[in-house]
């Protein structure tokens, strides 16, 4: 007795099914086409997101330090800007007999009344006799008429 193959009944084969299951592009399809293919696993969507908020998370925190060095380096700046508004004003109420010009070097005193003074002459260039109660400090005019402070009256402290 020959053992003769199980037949295929042609007839009850679906080929429109079976061709939905096959591609003429394998390279294309998420699955892997055959029993040699390579496994292809569904990413863990969970982890992926994770580190991607991780990474989102690390980029916006260096990028908010970043805007507040630049606030301070501002607010620094506004700062310095006011100083020179409030020796500006006091310098404009002083007493003066020239005209102060762009870039030149002037010194402020408090005279004896409270009052203050512009000179063109410095602390150490007076002599025995000073007209004025302290010297205040060194200032230069900027071409904006606001006043650079150069020096100061030293701390009596010290």
């Amino acid at each position: 007795m020959t053992k003769t193959g199980k037949k295929i009944d042609l007839d009850q084969i679906d080929l429109e099914k079976m061709s939905e299951m096959t591609t003429e592009n394998p390279g294309l399809i998420s699955f892997p086409h055959t029993v040699g293919g390579a496994m292809i696993k569904p990413e863990d969507k969970g982890r992926i997101k994770g580190r991607a908020v991780a990474a989102m998370h690390e980029q916006t925190e260096m990028q908010v330090k970043q805007i507040y060095k630049q606030m301070q380096l501002l607010a620094e700046q506004a700062k310095a800007i006011q100083e020179r508004v409030e020796v500006s004003e006091r310098i404009y109420m002083a007493k003066m007999s020239f005209e102060p010009l762009i870039g030149k070097t002037y010194h402020l005193y408090e005279r004896e009344d409270g009052t203050d003074l512009l000179s063109l002459i410095g602390p150490t260039e007076w002599g025995r006799s000073k007209p004025f109660k302290q010297f205040i400090s060194s200032v230069k005019l900027l071409a904006d008429h606001t006043w650079e402070v150069l020096t100061s009256e030293p701390d009596s402290s010290e």
